[in-house]
């Protein structure tokens, strides 16, 4: 077996999960910013978005989690591109309207 192969910093660290509040307690080798002291001892603290906790495959709920706002972000583009494409209508006036096919050929003989 490979000498070396493992980490060797495995260490307590606390996993908050950012949709509940829930805490894990466990072992992990994850470099954190900040930190959390429970029980008067203080641990690295790393936030997840999800886990199993709130994740609707374990909690047997569907819901959209979307903690980023992408839904909301696509929703706020397409409003805008919708104005605008609204706006561009009104700033042309009133709209031509094609000549029919019949006509447009009687009219260049």
């Amino acid at each position: 077996m490979k000498k070396d192969l493992h980490p060797t910093n495995y260490r307590p660290v606390v996993f908050e999960d950012l949709n509940n509040g829930t805490r894990y307690l466990t072992r992990s080798t994850v470099d954190a910013e900040e930190s959390v002291t429970i029980d008067g001892v203080e641990y690295p603290l790393v936030k997840v978005h999800i886990s199993s906790s709130s994740h609707p495959f374990f909690t047997g709920e569907e819901r959209i989690v979307d903690i980023e706002g992408r839904v909301d972000k696509f929703k706020a583009r397409r409003e805008a591109a919708q104005k605008a494409l609204d706006a561009r209508k009104k700033a042309a006036g009133k709209v031509r309207a094609r000549k029919p096919a019949d006509e447009a050929a009687t009219a260049d003989k």
